[in-house]
Parts: structure tokens; sequence; C-alpha cells
């Protein structure tokens, strides 16, 4: 099992842009990844959230899952999150899953900071 997780993160005024920079999301990251939503959400003082799927080829329910504990934490906290630029069969999931409701997505990082910006 690996021990890390690539991926990048970026602030925007109080946006944390969460780039995942691996191919799949599946049982063996998304327990690192929530962990480390846990932080970026709980010490960064961040409390509206992109998570940037552009890379990820491949998810499954545990991945949705560690998306869905990061919506919790920002619903607790009055947050917002977005999914940005997710691939096609990533996009499929979440709508088929019927989480496109809660998770809004945008196409492109650029139009999700736009619009968690403005609320």
């Amino acid at each position: 099992m690996e021990e890390n997780i690539n991926f990048e993160l970026k602030k925007i005024n109080d946006i944390a842009v969460f780039k995942l920079n691996e191919k799949r999301f599946n049982a063996q990251i998304a327990g690192l990844v929530k962990g480390e939503f846990t932080i970026i959400l709980h010490t960064e003082d961040v409390n509206k959230l992109i998570i940037d799927l552009s890379s990820v080829d491949y998810c499954d329910s545990s991945g949705l899952s560690a998306i869905l504990l990061a919506f919790r934490i920002l619903q607790s906290n009055n947050g917002a999150i977005r999914i940005a630029n997710p691939t096609k069969h990533v996009k499929t999931l979440i709508e088929i899953s019927q989480l496109d409701r809660i998770l809004p997505i945008k196409d492109t990082v650029d139009e999700a900071i736009e619009e968690l910006q403005n609320l």
C-alpha cells in the first residue's frame, strides 16, 4: 500500500484548490485523501474547497466517500465545495450516484473559483 499521495494544494484567499495527481482514486488512497481534507479544512482556515479531478481516470465509492467527508466538514462550517474538471468516467459516476445534487461540478477550476468568490 502506498503511504503517500500526489496532490497539489493552492490557496486563493479563503478558497483551497486541491488537485489530486493520481490516476486512480480508490480505497488505496482514499484514507490518505480523507486525512489531507481533514487537516486542510480544520487547520488551514479554509471554508471553500475546489477538488480538481482532471488527472483522475478512475474513482470508486471510496474516492466518493473522501469527497463526501470534505463536503460534510464544509457543510458543518457553512462552507462550500466544487468539483472541477472531472474526467468523463468520474463525472458519470458522480451523476449516477446523484451526488451532483450536492457536489456542483464545474468544467474548469477558474469557473469554480469565480463561483465560490461570489458566495
